[in-house]
């Protein structure tokens, strides 16, 4: 019983005592070692790097349903085609 006791605490000691991996190693979030030692980025968006551009705001040319076409200042109710360029009316 007493073996089985401090084989029992052994193990749970070396359980207890490993260490756990950390991926970043100290580079940070969306960051890793590289062979040298090195920090780099991770590859792209869902790894922690850099996402898309994403435009803020509405975008001129477009149909905006309950405002109209948005011009760059203001919106309008109706546009057309005059000479390869778009007026709005």
């Amino acid at each position: 019983m007493k073996k089985l006791l401090m084989i029992a605490v052994a193990a749970g000691v070396a359980l207890v005592s490993t260490a756990q991996a950390d991926a970043a190693d100290g580079c940070g979030r969306g960051f890793h070692r590289g062979p040298h030692g090195n920090c780099h980025p991770n590859g792209g968006p869902g790894f922690g790097g850099p996402g898309p551009v994403i435009a803020v705001g509405p975008q001129i040319g477009l149909f905006y349903p309950g405002h109209g076409y948005w011009d760059g200042h203001r919106y309008w109710g109706h546009r057309g085609g005059r000479d390869g360029h778009w007026r709005y009316n």
